[in-house]
């Protein structure tokens, strides 16, 4: 079963070597990041109604879908239904509606990570997503693990940050303790195939940075809000948390281990995600 009843989850967009190549997939002819991604931690609000616990089948979701050769949009199962490895970091301790959780503060409300996958319908994305981003590529169902590991557990796994250029502005500097990474180490498979081992630690943005953004403008935390780290990919091809980074939007094949292959997932197919960190030994 779920390991929280979640009360509010957003998904961010943390990984810069991620939103680069989604930025080159989905805007060929401009610049892949965006004016703001440097500036704030980028993050849509997902459905918490649509978290189900590890191992609950996901039925392939419905939707308008546009190719380019095409006049008009056309209705149906997606085509390109896809995998993000992410993680998923559980909130506790509720605030008052108004008052913003500082950077400094954030340790105090990130209660535990868990493994998590934001399962996304591609080609209803694409369609969708200007001028407000995602919606119902997205809303029909996130994986979250059963079992959320403590903060305290992954004090001797926090790592420096990228360097972040330009320098954030005061409310997401914070103090030296509030800005780390995670040296968590994941490995994604598909029907058994081992097929990306991305990396928490090349992550932009600090998870305390992300809390503290979430709330700046005065939203509230409840107990068991969950908000997620965007798909987690590094620079090299075997460190893409995505099937749409893995295949090129379907140009380069996957080959699992059955001499089978794939653009995106097949009904059928079965993900799993694990994952590790170093203790203090």
């Amino acid at each position: 079963h779920l390991p929280i009843e979640v009360a509010d989850y957003v998904d961010f967009y943390a990984s810069e070597s991620h939103a680069i190549n989604i930025g080159k997939i989905f805007r060929p002819d401009g610049d892949p990041l965006t004016p703001n991604w440097k500036y704030l931690p980028i993050g849509y609000h997902g459905r918490s109604g649509t978290v189900v616990v590890s191992g609950t089948d996901i039925v392939r979701p419905m939707g308008q879908r546009k190719v380019p050769t095409d006049t008009a949009p056309s209705f149906g199962p997606t085509a390109k239904l896809d995998i993000e490895a992410e993680l998923g970091f559980i909130v506790g301790g509720s605030t008052e509606l108004g008052r913003p959780v500082g950077i400094d503060d954030a340790a105090d409300h990130l209660f535990g990570v868990a493994l998590f996958n934001d399962w996304s319908a591609r080609d209803i994305q694409a369609w969708e997503y200007v001028p407000l981003g995602p919606f119902l590529g997205k809303s029909f169902g996130s994986s979250l693990g059963a079992w959320v590991v403590p903060m305290d557990a992954l004090a001797t796994a926090k790592t420096p940050l990228p360097r972040q250029n330009p320098q954030p502005l005061p409310y997401l500097r914070g103090s030296g303790k509030s800005l780390y990474g995670l040296d968590v180490h994941l490995e994604v498979r598909i029907n058994g195939t081992l097929v990306s081992s991305p990396s928490y630690a090349g992550m932009y943005w600090s998870p305390a940075q992300m809390l503290a953004h979430l709330t700046v403008n005065g939203a509230s935390l409840r107990d068991g809000d969950l908000f997620a780290s965007g798909t987690i990919s590094g620079t090299g091809k075997q460190t893409r948390g995505s099937m749409i980074e893995l295949t090129w939007n379907g140009q380069e094949l996957l080959t699992l281990d059955d001499g089978s292959t794939r653009a995106f997932l097949q009904d059928g197919d079965t993900v799993a995600i694990t994952g590790w960190a170093p203790g203090a030994d």
